[in-house]
């Protein structure tokens, strides 16, 4: 069994980049909005929400 000599990535560079910035960005909103009181639920709401919101305006600013 051979391997191949140059294997492609499973995700390119940018799109790692711009993922990893959107999770980030979606955990900060989300414990943000756990510690002003909120119930759990909605804090992962609005960290998912935030996340996904993201990654259309991440994609474009990072090149």
């Amino acid at each position: 069994m051979t391997t191949p000599q140059n294997p492609q990535p499973f995700l390119s560079l940018h799109t790692a980049v711009v993922l990893l910035s959107a999770f980030s960005i979606g955990f900060v909103i989300g414990v943000l909005t756990y510690l002003t009181c909120a119930p759990v639920a909605a804090a992962v709401i609005a960290g998912l929400t935030s996340a996904g919101v993201s990654v259309v305006p991440l994609r474009s600013l990072i090149h």
